[in-house]
Order: structure tokens, then C-alpha cells, then sequence
């Protein structure tokens, strides 16, 4: 069990102010980006089609693994797409952050490049903690059932020591790939994250979570479970983002709630306007997004588009495998080879093992470059693991975007 933090933390001192909200709550903003691509449900003939395609790159691996598959057709590729010059790093002062369920590090890598000074971060699985403690050794990490078990936690040695509690609670219960049983999923869990927030009164919080959760079919849900049990301590607000906006070459919303102690912060809290866009032309102005093809520094770039949204390997009913939205993967690019069974550990065995009909095969660096990762930020696991820490993080340019809004918030 961890043990009560020794040292006073942050410019806001949470423990001095009332639990008591000031003012009327104010109701939550929800401003929706517009998405450019929309989910189709695959037909069975799809299925059986993605399922050959599957087992065919099974076995084409193992041929390449015994040395028997065909002589390398692509060079490696180099990329252009450097996530690190979408979030140059801020000056946070001494304001600290706390993250829970934090998987691969997206959010944390997010908050960190926003200025905050990273207090502890708690995850379930061994091998995503492993991941934080490799890309940051000065972090600290709790992580596995004894210690990463946000369940077993008590969050009250923390208060007073915190600034911003952030979190991405898992997306399974509210996403289409895991059925929507909300809080009737035993992996539901936003009480525990509203618990935490209750305990550590930090003096603001960001939960993220899939697009979805803001639908109709959940209002009640997060009225009930979210917006009520902090009504009368917190502003909350919500708001959809597009990773796209914010420079990242993939189509990915996400919803997030951002809450503040006092009336002040959420009135001076701007929601993070788009730096980024995709197509022929802005209204907005801003630059434009990178396509997946010269993200990743493919010489064929011909008609680039963004990246279908990344799944994680680990979610659905048949828990599937599928990294890039198979659909839309189809129709935009039949020359990548999106596979799991097609990913590779790294760019040199992508290469070597060659793709059925000549297609350019995903690394895992490269799905993580597509999801926002920087070149350097090391995967522990598996492959498959790897790639469930990819698809389950949230993009950290676009965690940058929202954790820069709240540190303005801090600043006004």
C-alpha cells in the first residue's frame, strides 16, 4: 500500500478551500467536433474475409521467422511526423499531478509537456507500469494488483498534495466494441475515479473517456454517476475533441470532463480551440494535419488520409484484434498492412517480413507515431501488449491540448 506523501506540492492549496463549490454548478459545455469519418458495422462475408486475412499473416510470420518468406520489397520507412513539436514543454511552476489507470502513458505524457510535475501514477497491468517506469525513471509508479488496484487504494494521503488528478477509467463499458453495458460492465470504473477525486479534493481533475459516454444512452449514467456525486464541490464541463484538430494523423474523438474546485478557474477554463485541420481548405485557420502516409514517411503518398481510429488489441465481444478500423482501413488503405498478426516489433522485422500482395507492414513504432507517442517511448510487453497500451491511450497531443487549458485556468 502506498504510504502518505511527505511533501507539500502545488501552487493551489485544495485543503484550504471549502467543499463546498462556489456558486450554482455550471452547466457542463459540450462542443462536439466534427468527425469525417463514421463507423460501419461489418458484414459477416467482411468478418470471414479479415479472419483469412488473419490467418493467412499467421502463417506467412512463421515462414518468415524459419527464414523461408521472400526477400524484403520496402526500405525502412523514416518518418516525418515528430509528436514532441505538438507539445512543446511549459512551465508548470510547482503544480503536481496524480494519474490513475494510466495504461501506456498517453495522458501522463500529455499533463507531464503541459507543465505539471508528476506525483504517482496508478495502473493495473504490470507490463503498462513497466512501460511508465522505462520512458520516465523518475516517476513514481504503482502498478498490479497490489498496488495498481485503484480499488484497494486509499486516496486520502493525497489531499492537500495535489493539484490534478487525471484519468482515463476503462473505455470498454461505454464503447461499441464492448457492448455498452455501462454500469452493469464489472470493468466500469468511474466510481472509483469520482471516489478518488472525493478523497484528494484535488483542485482540478480531467477524466477522459470514448465519445460514446456522451451520448443520450448514457446521460443518465453520467448524471448519476459522475456529475452528482461532485456537483457540490466541482464546475464540471464537458467537451468532444478530434485528435485530428490538434495535429495528430489519425480520426479519434474523445470526450473529457473537466472539473474545477472554484468558480473562478471554471469561468476563466477556455475549452482548447484547434490548431490543426484536415482537407483542401480552413475556416479556422491553423495548419494542416498530416496524413497517415507522410506521418509515417511513406514514398507512395499519392491521396493521403488520416488514420481510421486505433483499437486496442485487448477490446470487443470476440475480443478482437483488429489495430485500425477494418472498414474504414479498407476503403483507405488497401496498401497497408494493418493486421495484428501483421505488426511487427519494430521497423527492421516489418521489413523483413514481407506482407501478402506487397503491402507496406505496420511496426509497432508506427502505430504508436499514429496514435502521438514519440519515437523514444519504450513499450514494454508483448506485441500484442504493446498494442493494447497503444489503443487504449489517449493521443498526448491532445492530452497536451486539454491539460495546457487547465493550466491557463490556473494562471487567470
Amino acid at each position: 500500500m502506498p504510504e502518505r506523501p511527505s511533501q507539500q506540492h502545488g501552487l493551489f492549496d485544495p485543503s484550504a478551500q471549502s467543499d463546498e463549490a462556489e456558486g450554482p454548478v455550471v452547466p457542463s459545455r459540450i462542443r462536439t467536433v466534427y468527425a469525417f469519418h463514421q463507423p460501419r458495422e461489418l458484414t459477416e462475408a467482411q468478418r470471414e474475409k479479415f479472419r483469412k486475412m488473419s490467418r493467412d499473416s499467421r502463417e506467412a510470420r512463421r515462414s518468415a521467422l524459419a527464414g523461408e518468406g521472400p526477400e524484403p520489397i520496402h526500405e525502412i520507412n523514416v518518418p516525418n511526423y515528430r509528436p514532441l513539436d505538438f507539445m512543446p514543454l511549459r512551465e508548470g511552476g510547482t503544480l503536481s499531478s496524480l494519474s490513475l489507470f494510466s495504461g501506456g502513458g498517453g495522458l501522463d505524457l500529455g499533463v507531464e509537456r503541459a507543465g505539471f510535475t508528476h506525483t504517482a501514477s496508478f495502473e493495473l497491468m504490470d507490463e503498462a507500469g513497466d512501460t511508465l517506469r522505462k520512458a520516465r525513471s523518475d516517476w513514481t509508479v504503482y502498478s498490479g494488483d497490489d498496488e495498481g488496484d485503484v480499488r484497494g487504494i486509499d486516496f486520502k494521503p493525497w489531499r492537500g498534495k495535489v493539484d490534478l488528478l487525471h484519468g482515463g477509467p476503462p473505455c470498454q463499458p461505454f464503447s461499441n466494441a464492448g457492448r455498452q453495458q455501462g454500469h452493469l460492465d464489472e470493468r466500469d470504473m468511474w466510481p472509483q475515479f469520482v471516489r478518488a477525486v472525493k478523497e484528494i479534493r484535488p483542485a482540478a481533475f480531467i477524466g477522459e473517456n470514448v465519445p460514446a459516454l456522451a451520448s443520450p444512452k448514457f446521460s443518465e449514467y453520467v448524471s448519476e454517476n459522475i456529475v452528482a456525486p461532485l456537483s457540490g464541490s466541482y464546475h464540471i464541463e464537458q467537451v468532444i475533441l478530434q485528435a485530428s484538430d490538434f495535429g495528430v494523423p489519425q480520426l479519434r474523438r474523445r470526450v473529457f470532463f473537466v472539473g474545477f474546485r472554484t468558480k473562478k478557474m471554471a469561468n476563466a477554463w477556455k475549452a482548447p480551440e484547434p490548431t490543426h485541420f484536415w482537407g483542401d481548405a480552413s475556416t479556422a485557420g491553423g495548419q494542416k494535419c498530416m496524413g497517415l502516409r507522410q506521418a509515417l514517411g511513406l514514398p507512395d503518398i499519392g491521396v493521403d488520409d488520416l488514420s481510421p481510429t486505433i483499437r486496442s488489441s485487448l477490446t470487443g465481444p470476440r475480443h478482437t484484434t483488429s489495430i485500425l478500423n477494418s472498414v474504414a482501413a479498407q476503403r483507405k488503405f488497401e496498401s497497408l498492412e494493418v493486421w495484428p498478426n501483421g505488426v511487427a516489433a519494430d521497423r527492421a522485422a516489418a521489413r523483413a517480413f514481407v506482407a501478402k500482395h506487397g503491402h507496406f507492414r505496420l511496426s509497432v513504432p508506427d502505430v504508436a507515431l499514429i496514435q502521438g507517442f514519440p519515437e523514444d517511448w519504450p513499450f514494454v510487453g508483448a506485441t500484442y501488449m504493446a498494442l493494447g497500451q497503444i489503443g487504449n491511450a489517449v493521443p498526448p497531443p491532445l492530452a497536451y491540448a486539454v491539460a495546457s487549458s487547465v493550466l491557463d485556468a490556473f494562471s487567470k
